[in-house]
């Protein structure tokens, strides 16, 4: 097996960490990647605080996820404040974040990327809508990019 094939291999099982508080979106998010067929398992955080408490896990030697696909409207710690840790952290800096919530706000696209998001995504309502996001985001993080160690 080739260097490529391997990171492809570890591209396709590391899982994709969901931080999300909405039941209905919550719902919506894993139907539509299952629906997809994604070969990632999802993991899902309830609130920032519980995504927040993954950064000791992944020190200690849990796989890094491949993505976080990141609400901003969170209770106890919000979105933005995830971020924020996130970039804050070395072992966590260059983990790819993609921000995945209903919030159009100018400011929060603004201050997301400023924090070094790397996508914005607007969930959309429709369902059939949300099943072509989860299939682009599983060919472009799962197939066509190439994540940090």
């Amino acid at each position: 097996m080739t260097h490529a094939d391997r990171n492809h291999a570890d591209t396709c099982t590391r899982p994709i960490l969901l931080v999300e508080d909405n039941p209905m979106d919550l719902d919506l998010t894993l139907r539509a990647f299952a629906r997809s067929k994604m070969g990632n398992p999802i993991e899902v955080a309830r609130d920032g605080q519980e995504a927040l408490e993954r950064i000791p896990r992944w020190e200690a030697g849990e796989p890094l996820p491949l993505v976080v696909l990141l609400d901003l409207k969170l209770p106890r710690v919000d979105g933005l404040e995830v971020l924020r840790r996130l970039r804050a952290n070395p072992g966590t800096q260059s983990l790819p974040v993609v921000v995945l919530t209903t919030s159009s706000e100018d400011r929060d696209i603004g201050t997301a990327y400023r924090l070094h998001a790397n996508s914005y995504i607007v969930k959309p309502v429709n369902f059939e809508k949300f099943i072509e996001v989860a299939n682009q985001i599983e060919l472009y993080w799962c197939l066509l990019n190439h994540p940090p160690g």
